[in-house]
């Protein structure tokens, strides 16, 4: 009797313990707020397909066992107040975490709201994974206990570019040339600052800020740039205003050298082709053509699926770090993951990288790269079927782009 009793108890113990694992199960619904229609588009439906395969990746090979991930697109057409909308609708059906990249101003606004949504609704808490969004006051002036950046801000991305661009003793003049919201405008300011204290000697012939997403023809703004005299540009241009940049140069002939911020996204390595060789350089996180080619086998499968191009580490880190806090906190309750994923340090495929605890912003590594034609040596793997790719130049540690923080954040009681 008192056998059949414990194998009665143990087999208890067993169903509830299977009972409590089936019960806090969950599949983890993030929002993916970014434009899927309009101008921007292309880049937004690569990056919302780089978030979905990511998230195939974690669930197969269980990054939170016990957990699934699923990622559902929100249009916001680019806009800030369209972002609000969108938003509303993902906290209606229950999102928990949103993700956003495509714009800084989009991304300040999703802040503020979220700020103010999780002071009213204790209990419904929301967290901001900002995967691109790059003005340095996101994670400065507007820093916030919700928000966490696992890209590199537009700052840290100029004194990555400019320790690089420093040693070229051909630079000796610089037009400057982007967006006219918050990320252009940081742009053009780092680049003048950062090129002053590394290089006094480097003119600044020309700065040019335009309409974001509405230019259609850049050739009068490459005419300024030729007419100038420049030798170099430097642009935090993404998406069609990048393309049509570097295809506008490319049909004017423009002999100078481009130093970008995203010359790998959606659409830019087709307009430049083979004019774009060796004269259009990126600074960014990764570079799929990388020491080890890390990262390798999700590049040839998102191929295989969309014939389309991974190029987006901050996707597969944004989700590593969720994972990490999950597993943590051992919960999918925001109020319990933010704190789990502050100070977080884990190897991702651009190597060894920390979220910074003051303010929520990933320290990485970096890299400078120049577009070139494939070799199958250090250049193998290309972009949108072009027969070229990004040749890594310099591999930048964390510490050379760190920068300090204003943040004060204000914290949950």
């Amino acid at each position: 009797m008192k056998k059949q009793a414990r194998f009665i108890l143990a087999g208890a113990g067993l169903i509830a313990v299977f009972a409590s694992a089936f019960v806090s199960a969950e599949n983890v619904k993030i929002a993916f707020i970014d434009p899927l229609s309009g101008p921007f588009a292309p880049v937004g439906q690569n990056l919302l397909r780089s978030f979905q395969m990511t998230a195939e990746v974690a669930n197969k090979d269980k990054w939170t066992p016990g957990h699934t991930f699923e990622v559902v697109g929100f249009d916001n057409k680019a806009s800030p107040q369209e972002s609000l909308t969108v938003l509303k609708s993902a906290i209606d059906q229950g999102f928990r975490y949103i993700v956003q990249g495509n714009g800084s101003g989009a991304a300040g606004a999703l802040i503020d709201a979220i700020n103010k949504h999780n002071e009213r609704n204790p209990g419904k808490e929301i967290i901001f994974l900002n995967y691109a969004a790059v003005d340095p006051d996101l994670t400065n002036s507007k820093c916030s206990y919700w928000h966490f950046r696992t890209d590199a801000n537009s700052d840290m991305k100029m004194e990555a570019m400019t320790s690089y661009l420093a040693k070229d003793p051909k630079v000796k003049k610089v037009y400057i040339i982007g967006q006219n919201y918050a990320h252009g405008q940081q742009v053009t300011r780092a680049a003048k600052e950062y090129l002053k204290r590394r290089r006094p000697d480097i003119e600044i012939v020309g700065d040019d800020l335009h309409p974001i997403g509405s230019v259609k023809d850049f050739s009068p703004y490459v005419a300024k740039i030729n007419a100038s005299g420049a030798d170099t540009v430097i642009t935090g241009n993404w998406g069609s205003d990048l393309a049509l940049l570097i295809k506008a140069a490319r049909e004017s002939d423009l002999k100078a050298k481009f130093y970008t911020y995203y010359a790998y996204t959606t659409g830019v390595p087709t307009s430049m082709g083979a004019s774009g060789v060796d004269h259009v350089k990126y600074v960014g996180t990764w570079n799929v053509n990388n020491e080890g080619l890390q990262g390798k086998e999700l590049v040839t499968a998102f191929k295989k699926k969309y014939n389309d191009d991974y190029y987006a580490v901050t996707v597969y880190t944004a989700l590593q770090l969720l994972s990490s806090g999950i597993k943590q906190a051992n919960s999918t309750d925001p109020v319990k993951v933010a704190p789990a994923m502050e100070g977080q340090r884990f190897k991702t495929l651009n190597g060894e990288v920390e979220m910074r605890k003051a303010d929520h912003q990933m320290q990485q590594p970096m890299y400078v790269a120049t577009w070139v034609k494939v070799n199958g040596k250090d250049v193998k793997f290309d972009q949108e079927n072009t027969g070229y790719g990004w040749k890594t130049e310099q591999r930048i540690e964390p510490y050379v782009a760190a920068q300090p923080t204003t943040c004060n954040m204000k914290r949950p009681s």
